[in-house]
């Protein structure tokens, strides 16, 4: 793939040298139709690579990475199920001694980070039993998937008491401490949760949730609803307006019979606890909170894959009204990356990528995201940047390129004279209006500068790479169980091997 943009930047990602002011807390401002991340006083472009979802829980593992990490200029750490037994060893008492330490690395390198606090509310990294039932959640068997496929755990929301634990263990994260990041802002933005939703089913069928189901919708979301009628996702709009345009009534009666509906009551539920613990952490200190999710759309089948309720588009208004302290929603390794950032930036959503495509489809998929969607980060995940053993160089190649614009890209966010085309090889010419210019690209790939390249009539097959004898055996005779012919030049016989069996090519 190829991306073009016809003006792009990354602003100075290098950190300040003049010492902040304490009360410069890092923060979104609007700048015509674009929000900016300000840090230090400066728009910031976050070119960033993120670790595996256990990659921050020790600061030993973490010190040799940190100190190679010189480009992309911003690391993300991650680390899973908190609060759990690692962080909080015994009940109400937390060490945090590993995220101060990686915090303390990365500044003395002028690292940025993206602090994230994943997957708490969805079964792939459950806090214990213990820690489910204290925070008010109810452990739910959802449908199965597949055939094979047991059945799954998904944490619900519904019918919890009041008081989690959740908040103030988030908001204990942040508050101030030795090594918190807050003096030179090393700490950026922070991610609370990681793609919420519930899987294998549309909500929870549980007798209490079902009868939260069958109960009225709550003012609170009707109210919002009513104030941003006119500014609604359209096809969020489109399953109320299929309703009446109900202002009261159970959630049948207002949203109608449907997956949609099903969505739009877990949404709220997950929201309305996602929430309070933003609006925890807020009071400890406001730094830029969002969200992320993989998917867009309602479902349109009984059981399909994508999580339900997640903060997707068509569920902005949702999550907007049950968790206002929640700045940005982001879209996580989308297959059709032009669609999915159209739609991550509907109303008024600054385009953050906290997790996306490595190598040369990375590379382009940055350079679009900031020069047609004025975006604030993009991220590489594809495992995590602790697992990676060699260096990508396209992607870094993108982002050096970014930040040597930066100044531009800052100054034109939000004003219509910067924008950015992503082709490839079988897409037709794209028009995109710069300004008062309007331009046509078109791509141009290699295989359009000279004569098609034939291969080879008879191409020899490639030798599998094999790490030991063990692995050759295993190999061929695998093959020769499935009726398949090995071919001579596959099987090399080893030093001081003769007879037969190496000849024929079969083992």
């Amino acid at each position: 793939m190829c991306a073009l943009s016809a003006l792009a930047s990354s602003q100075g990602q290098s950190q300040s040298t003049v010492a902040p002011s304490a009360a410069d807390i890092p923060h979104l401002r609007k700048q015509g139709t674009a929000t900016q991340l300000i840090v230090d006083g400066q728009p910031f472009l976050a070119l960033a690579s993120e670790l595996s979802n256990n990659g921050a829980t020790s600061s030993e593992y973490l010190k040799p990475l940190v100190a190679q990490v010189s480009s992309p200029p911003v690391l993300t750490l991650s680390w899973p199920a908190f609060p759990g037994l690692r962080f909080e060893p015994q009940e109400g008492k937390f060490d945090f001694t590993a995220v101060d330490g990686v915090i303390q690395d990365a500044r003395s390198y002028k690292l940025r980070l993206r602090v994230s606090v994943v997957r708490h509310v969805e079964e792939r990294y459950p806090p214990a039993t213990r820690r489910l039932a204290e925070a008010g959640f109810r452990a739910v068997p959802a449908r199965p998937a597949r055939r094979r496929e047991k059945h799954g755990i998904a944490s619900a929301p519904s019918a919890r008491p009041t008081g989690t634990p959740m908040p103030a263990a988030f908001a204990a994260l942040i508050a101030p401490r030795q090594g918190s990041g807050r003096r030179d802002h090393t700490v950026i933005t922070i991610q609370v949760e990681n793609e919420v939703g519930m899987e294998r089913d549309s909500r929870d069928r549980s007798p209490a949730a079902i009868q939260a189901y069958e109960g009225p919708v709550p003012r609170e979301l009707m109210d919002y609803l009513q104030q941003h009628k006119d500014s609604l996702n359209p096809e969020f709009r489109e399953v109320w307006q299929s309703a009446g345009f109900k202002t009261s009534g159970t959630w049948e009666q207002v949203f109608g019979a449907s997956l949609a509906t099903d969505e739009i009551f877990t949404a709220w539920s997950y929201a309305r606890y996602v929430g309070r613990v933003a609006a925890a952490g807020k009071a400890e200190y406001p730094l830029p909170m969002y969200m992320n999710a993989y998917t867009y759309g309602f479902r349109r089948q009984a059981n399909p894959r994508p999580r339900a309720a997640a903060p997707m588009p068509e569920l902005f208004d949702v999550w907007r009204a049950g968790a206002p302290s929640i700045d940005i929603f982001s879209p996580d390794n989308s297959h059709d990356f032009v669609t999915m950032s159209a739609k991550y930036t509907q109303s008024g959503n600054p385009l953050f990528i906290p997790e996306e495509s490595p190598g040369p489809e990375g590379a382009a998929r940055a350079l679009y995201a900031f020069g047609r969607h004025d975006a604030i980060c993009y991220s590489r995940m594809s495992g995590g940047v602790d697992r990676v053993t060699t260096p990508d160089l396209d992607l870094g190649g993108s982002y050096d390129l970014i930040a040597q614009l930066a100044p531009l890209i800052s100054a034109h966010q939000g004003d219509g004279t910067m924008s950015a085309v992503y082709l490839g090889p079988n897409d037709p010419p794209q028009k995109v209006k710069v300004g008062n210019y309007t331009l046509e690209a078109t791509f141009f790939g290699a295989q359009r500068l000279g004569p098609a390249h034939k291969p080879p009539e008879n191409p020899r097959p490639a030798r599998p790479p094999f790490s030991s004898r063990r692995d050759r055996t295993s190999f061929f005779r695998g093959r020769q169980r499935r009726g398949r012919h090995v071919y001579p030049e596959h099987t090399r016989a080893p030093a001081g091997r003769t007879g037969p069996r190496w000849k024929k090519g079969f083992l």
